[in-house]
């Protein structure tokens, strides 16, 4: 027992740099009166569900042993740190005994490679069989997807996870020759195209066949670290947008690089990425995916990188104050969706709301509006709340001076006891 709470303890922490973790999109119901359920907006590694509920999972290597000698990674075979390896059977009781006590809901899954690609696949294939066939557990289960193993394994994973992931590790070709050389761009597109082939295969089979397997019904997503090697945001979001739309990904997470080692190609020890640039490149993903923008809007050789004092919407539209402002009344939704301050929900509001009647600034506000940000881009039947011949810069400044003075307001009492 003390060998696998050591185990534990270290495959856990090695875990914790992989932040391609969530498990929204499955939809496996418990019908057979066997262990969990995954369902729609069920959230894992204490994330946050649509409805507020904190939920977790067991996150864990099935070792940190590794062939490779990537110089940003912890578990690299260069690096002299303390090796462990769970069996299978290790990894299915603890997944069983956690969830039996309640303290998990499912299993996020990833590895260092073994002995190569197939050997390492097969075991992490093995342990979600084990886990559905045997156990009938049907809580949520994140595999990583290694890239270099079979497709049968691949397909094979596909049938017992909800969710497959294969890291991209590094957002350009030229990052990845110089950290990780061993490894190779094409090896990591290849199970992801194989993947979204099986997904339309059976989808396309699904209309015509009564009875065809589930095959990794939240998809697959991908992860890349960002810092390690001098790219720029534009570069990053480009490969993102790249990636939804040739693959169909459901997610693409974006990882701060966490200093781990002096090797001179690597920024240095003390220049960790910092979470507000983690933040900002969310936030252009979530403008991509709902709101229609494409990622030469939001970022060009001009601004290759993301603003850190305002958000990525809020930045365009100062760029683009030519097409402003929108009446509320009549613009088109996707328009309305550009506006700062003015969400999907509050969207969905407005254009089901002013079917009956011109909206005014009181009404905005009920929908949760952020008028302090939107008065500068929109109009409604009250007219304009602001002047209109302010500049960007100056809307910057106004918008930066409110963020403080409520920065201040809300902590200033508290930072005096420091």
């Amino acid at each position: 027992m003390e060998r696998i709470q050591e185990k534990l303890a270290i495959l856990a922490d090695a875990a914790k740099y992989d932040a391609s973790c969530a498990s929204s999109g499955s939809n496996r119901k418990n019908t057979t009166k066997g262990l969990g359920n995954a369902h729609p907006g069920m959230g894992i590694c204490h994330s946050y569900t649509a409805d507020g509920r904190c939920v977790s999972l067991l996150k864990i290597l099935l070792t940190n042993v590794c062939i490779y000698d990537c110089a940003y990674c912890v578990s690299r075979k260069s690096n002299d740190i303390k090796r462990a390896a769970f069996t299978v059977q290790e990894v299915v009781d603890l997944t069983i005994n956690f969830y039996r006590r309640n303290y998990i809901e499912g299993l996020f899954l990833s590895s260092g490679i073994f002995k190569d690609p197939d050997y390492t696949m097969e075991r992490l294939v093995r342990v979600a069989k084990k886990l559905r066939t045997e156990h009938n557990f049907n809580g949520y289960i994140h595999l990583k997807a290694i890239p270099g193993a079979s497709d049968d394994l691949m397909r094979e994973a596909g049938l017992y996870a909800d969710r497959l992931s294969v890291n991209l590790e590094l957002p350009t070709d030229a990052g990845l020759k110089l950290l990780a050389p061993e490894k190779s761009r094409p090896a990591m597109i290849q199970p992801i195209q194989f993947l979204k082939n099986e997904i339309i295969r059976l989808d396309d089979e699904r209309k015509v066949l009564k009875k065809v397997p589930t095959f990794v019904p939240a998809g697959q997503s991908t992860q890349v670290i960002v810092g390690a090697a001098g790219e720029s945001d534009m570069e990053i979001m480009h490969l993102a947008s790249r990636f939804y739309r040739q693959f169909a990904l459901k997610r693409v997470y974006y990882s701060g690089y966490v200093p781990i080692s002096s090797d001179n190609r690597l920024p240095g020890l003390h220049s960790q990425v910092p979470l507000l640039r983690e933040n900002r490149l969310y936030q252009a993903d979530w403008l991509m995916r709902f709101y229609g923008f494409e990622p030469q809007e939001l970022l060009n050789d001009t601004h290759p990188n993301l603003d850190t004092d305002i958000d990525p919407k809020l930045s365009w539209a100062l760029r683009n104050l030519d097409s402003f402002p929108v009446d509320i009344n009549k613009a088109d939704k996707m328009l309305i969706a550009r506006v700062p301050g003015i969400g999907m929900e509050s969207l969905r509001k407005i254009c089901a709301a002013r079917m009956h009647g011109p909206l005014g600034w009181d009404q905005l506000k009920l929908m949760g509006v952020q008028l302090n940000k939107a008065k500068y881009f929109i109009t409604c039947k009250a007219g304009a709340l602001e002047r209109r011949d302010l500049t960007s810069e100056q809307i910057r400044q106004q918008l930066l001076a409110q963020s403080h003075s409520k920065w201040v307001k809300a902590h200033s009492p508290q930072l005096q006891l420091f």
